[in-house]
């Protein structure tokens, strides 16, 4: 009877969903940190990720060309991407005003990064933590208007590269704030890629009763070699949304020596291994972080763009 006990409970507590919905972001936060490409490599990288049968892109980001040069192209990328009619593409915007020129520019679901201290968010967007919460109602109003989607990512949900740890209760906070503000998604970022599985589910634990029925996304970097386990914790606490990049691209400028994202192809990999679908072929992707690998001319720290699947099917 105890031994029945125990494997009930340990099976209910790491049930997993059917399906996880991947966000490809390596062509925004993947090469946002790069030298800048070419548009043209940009929309050979597209391609290849798109043949992956990836559902959700973030593709650029409108925001100050002298800050970011990699995504000054972010207009002319958008003009692109009615090519790839079966993805809904996003774009990142830092205030109402990227927002209105990504609306402008055709895209129909926007994302606004808030940091969850104040260190950071002066070092990225020069604006306090507070300053930028109190601008997710304009922007979620700007995007309303225009029946377009909006999504605030709570970036160093965990740690912050210069007041360490985060205190749950500011993701908290920040969560509530974006929900009073009728934000259609939620998301957490683990920015400099420091956090683990228990403290994932704690995060989230934390975040369930202030969230209620608002969908929630979450952001991983494998720096300490953890992303993958924190995201595998991430959909065993009930997470259905996850970003990723092809061949693991991208890294925070904030976190020097910091790995890139979790790679696509080893998200996959794991997940498919776990009965978890992703509608993404693994073999794609694989080939995808390889056309990313020659766009950006350099490694990438992806697992199985190096050791390669397994098996074949």
């Amino acid at each position: 009877m105890t031994t029945t006990a125990t494997t009930t409970a340990t099976t209910t507590a790491t049930a997993l969903p059917r399906r996880v919905t991947i966000r490809e972001v390596a062509l925004r936060d993947g090469l946002q940190n790069e030298k800048p490409v070419a548009l043209s490599a940009k929309l050979d990288l597209l391609a290849a990720i798109a043949a992956t049968g990836v559902t959700e892109v973030e593709a650029t980001a409108f925001v100050s060309p002298s800050k970011v040069p990699a995504m000054a192209d972010a207009a002319e990328m958008a003009e692109a991407l009615t090519s790839f009619p079966d993805i809904a593409f996003s774009a990142l915007v830092a205030s109402p005003n990227g927002a209105r020129r990504a609306i402008a520019a055709g895209l129909n679901d926007v994302q606004f990064v808030v940091a969850a201290t104040d260190e950071f968010s002066r070092a990225n967007v020069g604006r306090s933590s507070a300053e930028a919460v109190a601008q997710i109602a304009e922007i979620t109003a700007i995007a309303h208007d225009a029946d377009t989607t909006v999504e605030v990512i709570v970036a160093t949900s965990w740690d912050c590269p210069f007041a360490g740890p985060t205190p749950p209760s500011r993701v908290v906070d920040i969560a509530a704030a974006a929900r009073e503000a009728g934000v259609d998604r939620l998301a957490i970022a683990d920015t400099i890629g420091t956090t683990s599985p228990r403290r994932v589910s704690t995060l989230i634990d934390a975040l369930r009763p202030v969230i209620a029925d608002l969908p929630l996304g979450a952001h991983f970097h494998n720096t300490r070699g953890a992303g993958l386990a924190s995201a595998y914790a991430a959909v065993t606490a009930g997470v259905t949304r996850l970003d990723a990049s092809v061949g693991g691209l991208g890294g925070c400028p904030f976190a020097p020596g910091a790995t890139g994202n979790i790679a696509t192809e080893d998200l996959v990999y794991l997940l498919r291994d776990s009965g978890v679908d992703t509608g993404i072929d693994l073999d794609a992707a694989i080939h995808a972080a390889d056309v990313a690998r020659r766009v950006v001319d350099h490694d990438l720290p992806s697992a199985l763009l190096r050791a390669g699947d397994r098996r074949r099917e």
